[in-house]
């Protein structure tokens, strides 16, 4: 009790904090990045708090889920679009174009067209590097699932944005 050599005693709450913290530490980055990426920026972040809210009131049941963080990307998803419901469609931040010349300025409003499952899967592997894998784990489906979402996203952008290969 703060007397020096005398280990403190961890209490079974002390305990299951320490395994929240880590599993926050573990899985908070990504599922924020995924709903942002889903929502934009602002719903994005809101919807990821409340989805680590939940799973801190529900910390017992959570590390017993097989896909606990799947699980708290489909809460978050489900807040987000509760909240879509009274807001306008999700916006992406603009793209400043001194700051950033390789970057083509009517992406943000281009990716904004896409379907949720598209803009997510093309922001996940390509701008933020994940695996089919990670993303196919994260929102509960196949891998090819997400590789049809990644290719029929960049076929739409290329469209859009009159990009020819």
């Amino acid at each position: 009790m703060g007397v020096r050599g005398m280990e403190r005693e961890v209490l079974p709450q002390q305990q299951s904090d320490t395994e929240f913290e880590v599993f926050v530490r573990t899985n908070e980055r990504r599922i924020r990045l995924a709903l942002c990426a889903a929502y934009g920026t602002d719903l994005g972040i809101e919807a990821s708090a409340e989805a680590f809210a939940l799973a801190w009131e529900r910390w017992e049941k959570v590390p017993t889920i097989p896909n606990s963080a799947g699980y708290l990307y489909g809460i978050g998803r489900n807040v987000a679009r509760r909240s879509m419901r009274r807001r306008t469609p999700p916006r992406l931040p603009g793209v400043p174009v001194t700051s950033t010349p390789g970057i083509e300025p009517g992406l943000p409003d281009a990716l904004g067209r896409l379907s949720e499952n598209q803009r997510v899967a093309v922001m996940l592997v390509h701008s933020l590097q994940w695996t089919l894998s990670e993303v196919a784990e994260l929102q509960g489906v196949s891998k090819p699932a997400v590789q049809k979402h990644v290719d029929r996203g960049l076929a739409k952008l290329r469209k859009g944005l009159k990009v020819e290969l």
